[in-house]
């Protein structure tokens, strides 16, 4: 099982933990919400569970809870800028329907 960081994601989230001064990388899961069932949660963290799986990227930890691992497996984490809107875009081969509003998705 694994997942992905694009170069502009490992580049963003560089720049914001440098800012913040503190935090060991980002956890990445999922939680039940929305519409469409399930929704992707992102965050810094400051120290990994034992149960984490850690994914590294050019020093960049990822942190997921097993449980999000199989939803979250083969996804690419990205980050883009579009016009005037800007943010991390989840890639997630296993997302069967998002909802319209793209705030939750049913795998």
């Amino acid at each position: 099982m694994a997942i992905t960081l694009t170069d502009a994601a490992v580049k963003h989230v560089r720049g914001f933990l440098d800012k913040r001064g503190k935090g060991e990388g980002l956890r990445l899961g999922v939680k039940t919400s929305g519409c469409s069932g399930l929704a992707y949660v992102l965050e810094v963290f400051e120290q990994a569970d034992d149960s984490d799986v850690i994914f590294e990227f050019d020093e960049i930890k990822v942190a997921i809870d097993p449980k999000s691992l199989v939803y979250l497996d083969g996804t690419e984490l990205d980050y883009r800028k579009e016009g005037l809107n800007e943010g991390f875009k989840f890639n997630n081969p296993n997302e069967q329907a998002s909802c319209g509003c793209g705030e939750s998705f049913t795998v």
